[in-house]
């Protein structure tokens, strides 16, 4: 009797640890994908410094640290792939210091002066950038592209339908919206004390084209000091 007690209990238990680990298991996936769906958060990197401020389109002195700055455009690079957003443009920063130097950074002592204007662009949190993003290198499947070609012509004559507005384009799928979100968010510039060298983007909102730029300027205003950085357009 008591060796059918002891059976009973360890069929217990290993029924319990085998459904503990499929609901384990869900937790970690959405429903309909599989594990090569799946972003791999551990292995997204931030964004790293270069290795001096001279390595950088520009730089300047703001106290103790020197900040060197590139100006990407509407370009989005991370260190696993580049995307883009229409609405934005964005630098590229990196902070030096001596060996074994801090500094206390903040993506709000940044902004970012456009020909010449007196009153500098702010920075851009990511949630407002992350609406944009864009993967330049992501097509549609084949099956997308006709359903928003067929959704577009009227169920009579086969012609467009005067006045109507155009069909929405496909959506990227979210495993890989997300992992392309959780990319560029790791690449922005850290933020609190920080060892130095540290380096990420900053986004600037400004939709027009890059080219048309006249003269750019970054300017930092922040723990360290107070720097201005002329960057090439």
């Amino acid at each position: 009797m008591i060796v059918c007690k002891e059976m009973r209990f360890t069929s217990t238990l290993s029924a319990g640890l085998i459904i503990t680990g499929v609901l384990l298991s869900a937790a970690f996936f959405l429903p309909g994908q599989d594990q090569n769906d799946q972003p791999k958060d551990l292995q997204i990197k931030g964004m790293p410094a270069r290795v001096a401020a001279t390595e950088y389109q520009a730089h300047a002195q703001a106290g103790s640290v020197t900040i060197g700055a590139e100006f990407l455009g509407h370009s989005v690079p991370t260190p696993e792939h580049t995307f883009s957003s229409e609405d934005f443009i964005v630098v590229e920063a990196g902070v030096f210091g001596p060996p074994g130097a801090h500094a206390t950074l903040s993506h709000n002592d940044f902004s970012l002066r456009i020909a010449g204007k007196k009153l500098p662009l702010p920075t851009e949190p990511f949630e407002l950038v992350m609406k944009s993003l864009k993967d330049p290198e992501w097509q549609p499947p084949e099956e997308e592209k006709e359903k928003a070609s067929k959704s577009s012509l009227t169920t009579g004559g086969g012609g467009a339908q005067a006045g109507a507005p155009p069909p929405a384009p496909p959506k990227m799928p979210f495993p890989l919206r997300r992992a392309m979100e959780l990319q560029v968010h790791r690449s922005g510039m850290e933020e609190g004390d920080r060892p130095l060298p540290q380096a990420g983007l900053l986004f600037f909102r400004y939709g027009g084209k890059p080219e048309n730029i006249k003269s750019l300027e970054l300017i930092y205003s922040g723990a360290a000091g107070n720097a201005t950085i002329e960057l090439q357009p």
